[in-house]
């Protein structure tokens, strides 16, 4: 077996793709400005919305789906069509560890909602899709972004147990705890209803 096809190239391989910071470099590109000193500081979709430039926003949205996604699939096709619960998984969460802490970026990333979710469908596309619903129901229910970002985390675990994809539990549920741990400070505003809305000022 070559260093090609072992669990540490596609580990570091899953990181340093999902490390790629789509929203810093498409806001800087498109001449936004440093998107760490806008709005939140974040580097995710939502902080890019707040440039006003909708089309950068969604461009970062796919961009950060697609590297989760990519990474799950390259991580199976490295260690065998039949590790994408294993292989697969491995890189996938990398890649959501690498948004969150990407190196690049002295480790301040972003939240790994768009990120998780292309993992999670990548990984099994059920389970992506349960995801992405629960996720566009709540912001469309309370345009709050956040609040759209932790449940549809939440939701990625028991939508395994489910679906009966045990097999899948551990690595879902490990990125749904970290998405909880870069949401604590929306979950503390969210707690005190100063959370502010899609489109709203920050509070």
């Amino acid at each position: 077996m070559s260093f090609w096809h072992t669990p540490v190239f596609v580990m570091a391989l899953g990181y340093l793709l999902g490390s790629i910071p789509f929203g810093v470099l498409l806001t800087r590109i498109g001449g936004a400005g440093d998107l760490r000193r806008i709005g939140s500081g974040n580097i995710g979709a939502t902080n890019v919305l707040r440039t006003g430039r909708k089309g950068l926003a969604a461009a970062t949205l796919l961009l950060d789906l697609g590297k989760g996604a990519a990474a799950v699939l390259l991580g199976a096709h490295l260690l065998g069509a039949d590790a994408l619960a294993n292989g697969g998984a491995m890189a996938g969460v990398m890649a959501f560890i690498g948004h969150c802490y990407p190196v690049w970026l002295r480790f301040a990333g972003g939240k790994g909602v768009a990120t998780m979710m292309g993992v999670c469908l990548a990984l099994a596309w059920q389970i992506g899709l349960i995801f992405a619903i629960v996720w566009v129901g709540m912001i469309a229910l309370t345009r709050i972004s956040s609040a759209g970002g932790i449940c549809a985390g939440l939701a990625g675990p028991i939508a395994c147990i489910g679906l009966g994809r045990l097999d899948l539990f551990a690595p879902v549920a490990s990125m749904a705890l970290i998405l909880l741990w870069r949401h604590r400070a929306n979950i503390g505003r969210l707690l005190r209803g100063e959370e502010p809305c899609i489109g709203g000022a920050k509070a």
